[in-house]
């Protein structure tokens, strides 16, 4: 590519050094800004050449640390206690040269901002709403009332649609799509986790084509009660045909739904009477289309599993999904649809490990088959879900009825005794999928089994487990040898594993499986190192290497697997890229202490620029071994960043090239 002369090198410099800093650019994008913005002093800069990124690197940052614990530097306090960026994004091009972007984080909102409702007014960033579309009060607080609002979002995506129409955009229309988990507690400091319906927002964002800048014009709230609201929607990714592929975790136990508090507050909240909501409308995987409008309209997929989704990947052939199960006692799934673009109808499967199975990344791997759990329709598993009560599918217990017609199996690491009704097997497999899943042998050892993604070059899939212990660990409760994993040791730290891809499957039973894409080798990539003891900020896991992953994401273009925290076992939560050929493992972002990296979303091109969505979660939930002394220090920061720790932070990565 060219470059600009020296003094147009700093009427560059002068140009940006009051501007919005430049999301990370590919170099077509960054030449022509260049010359945009003048190549020498004689006349207009000369055509850039057709450079190309060859590979990126990004540099590793520090984790917050302090010098002393009993008495930090309120510079060190105010490190721990938000968002900090310390990393560098270094890019080769094809003609030999290099380019330096030092990386900043940028928030659209805090969550608890009032934001542009795109009709003149305002709305609440991650407010709460009933399926009446009415705003659900917290009333705790007697002279503190006020609308629940998030303090959790999670998954996001970004993406364009044709021919918007969204007033007031001066650059060109791009649309995030942004999900909100939970809310920890009310103003009393009550746990209101699962008890609200999950809000999800399409964000319009005008996409400065000068800087790639994205500015907030408008918030919409999507209307969820046609699908019955969602719950605790988790991670989420994008579609290859653009859509918003949502989560609903943690799904509610059915047979056990009306007594269990949490359910009937949700309930309650969502519909305005306790005994209204169905468990089975629960546990599915939603998807979102944006509008040119910016609005958005939402349907659920039933046939996919009622499992505790976290994030799928729908592969390049458009119609394979593999799926992650954030349960205890979990799964790994995949979902092969009819036809491409179309989530309404396929097979679903559940995978068997055979033997081999390790977390030393040095190890083979283990070899995967699938047993297929059935074919349906999301309509028709959507019409049992709404007329079959549990008894009407399976008999279960969770003590002892002594007799021999019931199995016993583990669910969530507890033990289940469960008889199948006959000729209830479709609405078994898609409506009681763990129990189910047990029932056919599958490998049901997994814990908390969280995002998926794909490199699609290498036909390489990952998975995250967010910790490796209970039903994995030899020994434990809830192991059982035939499940195919039987470690020697728990690893609270987790680890990612990688599946390689490939077609010419059969599944168990001997049917081919009509995917070029199926999982049939797993193998650890990453793993995290527990500490003996906590050091002493308070970290029980090395916070030199991944600690309980969670959001992962892979960047075709950058060759780099983007790796987010949910760890109570580091202080500060990080955001890290691992780059698959060079094995460099970089710390790029640490969240505020007690946080959890989300959100994230790696988008190699949007109009020719490239970003990193990151949000966190519940700043301030601090793990128990933080010093005392830390803790009063790094509380009040957070509390004075995020609304009291009622806020968290939904934005992006951006990137100040470096011209030197």
């Amino acid at each position: 590519m060219s470059h600009p002369t020296v003094d147009a090198r700093r009427r560059l410099l002068k140009l940006l050094s009051g501007a919005p800093l430049l999301p990370v650019t590919s170099s077509a994008a960054f030449a022509g800004l260049l010359a945009a913005c003048g190549g020498s002093d004689d006349g207009p800069a000369p055509a850039a050449p057709a450079a190309t990124v060859t590979s990126v690197e990004f540099t590793a940052m520090a984790a917050p640390a302090v010098a002393s614990v009993d008495a930090p530097t309120a510079a060190e306090l105010a490190a721990m206690g938000t968002t900090t960026v310390g990393s560098k994004l270094v890019a080769s091009y094809s003609d030999g040269t290099k380019q330096t972007f030092s990386l900043k984080y940028e928030p659209f909102f805090i969550t608890g901002d009032m934001v542009p409702d795109g009709k003149g007014g305002t709305i609440l960033a991650g407010g709460y709403v009933d399926m009446a579309g009415q705003p659900i009060r917290d009333t705790s607080v007697v002279g503190k009332e006020r609308q629940f609002f998030s303090d959790s979002p999670d998954g996001s995506s970004l993406l364009t649609v044709p021919n918007p129409t969204v007033a007031g955009i001066k650059g060109k229309a791009v649309f995030a799509v942004v999900q909100f988990e939970y809310t920890t507690a009310g103003q009393d400091g009550v746990s209101t986790y699962g008890t609200l319906p999950s809000p999800i927002a399409v964000l319009t964002l005008d996409q400065d084509q000068a800087t790639g800048k994205l500015s907030l014009v408008k918030y919409h709230n999507v209307d969820t009660s046609s699908v019955h609201g969602l719950w605790i929607t988790c991670g989420a990714s994008l579609s290859p045909w653009g859509t918003h592929l949502s989560s609903e975790e943690y799904e509610p136990d059915a047979p056990f739904a009306s007594t269990t508090a949490q359910f009937l507050a949700f309930s309650k909240n969502a519909f305005g009477d306790p005994a209204k909501a169905n468990p089975y409308h629960y546990g599915h995987l939603p998807e979102v289309t944006v509008n040119p409008d910016g609005t958005g309209t939402i349907k659920k997929h039933y046939c996919l599993g009622r499992i505790s989704h976290e994030l799928i990947q729908v592969m390049p052939d458009q119609r394979t999904a593999i799926m992650g199960d954030d349960y205890t006692n979990g799964g790994f799934f995949m979902f092969v649809a009819d036809k491409a673009k179309d989530l309404s109808a396929g097979t679903l499967y559940v995978a068997k490990v055979g033997a081999g199975f390790s977390i030393d990344p040095a190890a083979a791997g283990a070899p995967l088959t699938w047993i297929k759990l059935g074919h349906a329709t999301s309509a028709e598993i959507e019409a049992l879900a709404n007329t079959l009560k549990p008894s009407d599918i399976m008999a279960v217990s969770k003590t002892d009825p002594a007799d021999a017609s019931y199995t016993k199996v583990f669910c969530d690491g507890k033990a289940n005794w469960v008889k199948l009704v006959p000729g209830m097997e479709k609405a078994a497999a898609f409506l009681e999928t763990h129990r189910y899943a047990n029932l056919v042998g599958a490998s049901m050892v997994f814990t908390k089994m969280e995002g998926t993604t794909v490199n699609a070059k290498d036909k390489i899939g990952y998975s995250a487990l967010q910790n490796i212990q209970a039903s994995m660990v030899k020994g434990d409760a809830a192991w059982r040898e035939e499940m195919g994993v039987s470690l020697d040791k728990k690893l609270v730290a987790g680890g990612i594993m990688a599946h390689t891809l490939a077609g010419g499957q059969k599944d168990t039973a001997g049917a081919a499986i009509d995917s070029e894409w199926v999982p049939v080798q797993t193998k650890a990539l990453l793993v995290g190192e527990d500490l003996a003891k906590a050091d002493s900020l308070g970290n029980t896991s090395n916070p030199d290497k991944i600690g309980n992953p969670d959001n992962i994401k892979f960047s075709e273009k950058m060759r780099t697997l983007f790796i987010g925290e949910d760890s109570s076992t580091h202080v500060n939560n990080f955001l890290w890229a691992y780059n698959v050929d060079t094995k460099k493992l970089s710390r790029v972002l640490s969240v505020p202490a007690g946080g959890e990296s989300t959100g994230l979303h790696a988008v190699d091109d949007i109009n020719g620029w490239t970003y990193i969505m990151s949000n966190f979660q519940h700043p301030g939930e601090f793990i128990s071994g933080m010093p005392a002394t830390l803790k009063t220090g790094v509380d009040p920061v957070v509390k004075a960043n995020y609304k009291d720790k009622f806020g968290a932070a939904v934005g992006y990565l951006t990137g100040l090239p470096e011209l030197g």
